[in-house]
Parts: structure tokens; C-alpha cells; sequence
């Protein structure tokens, strides 16, 4: 197996158009899993660890830009602010181990239907920049995700960044495993809040061959909400909500969960995610509730 370590981003590209079989890596933690597991290795191994500019992020025009090696350990710890979902659901990943290696652009090119960040991405309306020599592109969220752990790159491309839009209100994440820790997910679900534009952002991970939106709930609780009043939300309203999330599924029955008991934790996770979100927003407009 050819190992690749480039130090320049241009130089990564062409390494990458060069050996299109290369695997990327920056902390290899879904990869090292694979290998152990007996799966068999890549041609080649692109580690773009030596990148400088894929360390850092930025804010600029109401969102903020991650590069491909920022790590859960540093989104939860500098992005909470602006990205809180992102932040919630980076806490939920691995061990803290994992986290200081893994990045959101390595869950991002797994693909895996059960990547813990792909839900807050999907709700907040995120952005895939991806870039190869022929030139940079950036891939709306919902057209990333294209079968089971398969996403919408060229062989050719890389992740250069994800922008994800600087949260303009609430936001949740929950999600629900074989245990309270270093799972992987049964079922995931995410809420973005965008009060100003009276708008609803919600998703789902592990429930169907993707990480998908839920289109449905999203209409309808956006158009049910009281915005204007902020009063309590009845539990009429928090059913249905939670019912249409879990509507937006295809699960399947696994050895972490069967079919019916994600659609039924889905519509649980949803409600709960919403109540907390509303909680959030209320008591901020009333300056009461912490």
C-alpha cells in the first residue's frame, strides 16, 4: 500500500487526480476500523494531515467554513456559539480519543447512514466544498449523501471544507444507542430554529440508507408553530411533529435496532429535540429560562 503525505493543498489534488483509488485520511478513525475488520486495505493512503490550511476555520458572510482536519474536539470546543447542533452531536462521537482525530469531513466521506454529523448538517443547510484539478465546486447537503456510504464526490475530488450556516436560533441534537456511549447511533435526529425567517430545520440519521431531511415535518412544523406569541407547545403539536419525523424513515432491523423501534424512538427524539429547542428560544425572548 502506497502511503501519500503531501504538504500543499494544489499538491494533494494532483496526487489525488494522479492515484484516484488513493483514500484520503486525516484522523483514519472510520478507516483503521475497516482494516482491523479484515476489510481489505486501498491502493493508496492520502494523509492530508501535513496541510496547514485544512487546520483552521472561519467565519465570513453567516457561515462558518471548517476545514477538512478540524477535529470534533475543536468544533466542540470553538464552535459550540455558531454551530451548536454540530457541537452537540461532535460530544456524542467515539472516546475523547477518537474525537481529538476524527473530523467532520472524514464523516463526511464515509458516508455512512450513521455519521453523527451528517443530521446537523442536514438540518442547518450546510455546503460540501470539494475541489480536484479541474476546479472547486461546493455540493448542497442534500445532494451529497447518494447511496450507502456512498457520496457525491468525483474520484478525482477532495473535501476542502464544509460551510455550515452560523445558527440564527436553537438548535438540538439526540440520538440513541446501544448504550450512553461510544456507539454507534440506533437512530439520530437534528433541529435548527431560524426564528427571524420563521423556519424549521430538522433531519434524521441511521434510519434510512442515508442521513436524510425530513422534508415533511420541516413544512409542516414551520407553518404550526406559534412564532409570534411563543406560547407553550401543546403535546398535540409535538406528536405530530415527531410522527412526521419518524414518517421521513426506511429503517431496517439490525443488531443495534429493529425497524419499528427506530421509527417509534425517531418520533420520541424528535419531540423531545423540539420542546428543548422551543425552550431555548422562548425563555431567551423572555430573558427568564436558562
Amino acid at each position: 500500500m502506497e502511503f501519500l503525505r503531501p504538504t500543499t493543498w494544489s499538491a494533494a489534488v494532483a496526487a489525488k487526480a494522479e492515484n484516484p483509488g488513493a483514500v484520503p485520511i486525516a484522523g483514519g478513525t472510520d478507516l483503521m476500523v475497516g482494516l482491523n475488520f479484515g476489510q481489505p486495505p486501498p491502493a493508496a493512503l492520502l494523509d492530508l494531515t501535513a496541510i496547514p490550511e485544512l487546520s483552521g476555520w472561519e467565519r465570513t458572510d453567516g457561515e462558518v467554513r471548517i476545514g477538512a482536519t478540524v477535529t470534533y474536539s475543536r468544533v466542540i470546543a470553538e464552535l459550540a456559539g455558531m454551530c451548536p447542533a454540530l457541537a452537540v452531536a461532535s460530544r456524542t462521537v467515539g472516546s475523547p480519543q477518537i474525537r481529538n482525530r476524527a473530523t467532520i469531513a472524514g464523516n463526511l466521506g464515509t458516508a455512512s447512514p450513521a455519521g453523527d454529523a451528517h443530521p446537523p448538517l442536514l438540518a442547518t443547510g450546510a455546503t460540501v466544498e470539494a475541489e480536484s484539478v479541474r476546479g472547486r465546486r461546493l455540493i448542497p447537503i442534500d445532494d451529497f449523501f447518494v447511496g450507502v456510504k456512498r457520496n457525491a464526490l468525483a474520484p478525482d475530488e477532495l473535501i476542502r471544507a464544509v460551510r455550515v450556516p452560523v445558527a440564527a436560533g436553537p438548535q438540538q441534537f439526540a440520538k440513541v444507542g446501544t448504550r450512553n456511549a461510544m456507539v454507534i447511533a440506533v437512530c439520530t435526529v437534528a433541529i435548527a430554529l431560524d426564528p427571524a425567517r420563521q423556519r424549521v430545520g430538522a433531519a434524521i440519521g441511521s434510519a434510512a440508507p442515508t442521513p436524510r431531511r425530513a422534508g415533511a415535518a420541516e413544512d409542516w412544523l414551520t407553518g404550526s408553530l406559534p412564532w409570534s406569541s411563543g406560547a407553550t407547545l401543546d403535546d398535540d403539536l409535538v406528536t405530530k411533529f415527531g410522527d412526521l419525523v419518524a414518517a421521513a424513515a426506511d429503517p431496517i432491523d439490525d443488531v443495534r435496532g429493529t425497524a419499528a423501534y427506530r421509527r417509534h424512538a425517531l418520533a420520541v427524539l424528535a419531540g423531545r429535540a423540539l420542546r428543548w429547542a422551543w425552550a431555548e428560544l422562548t425563555g431567551a425572548a423572555r430573558g427568564g429560562m436558562r
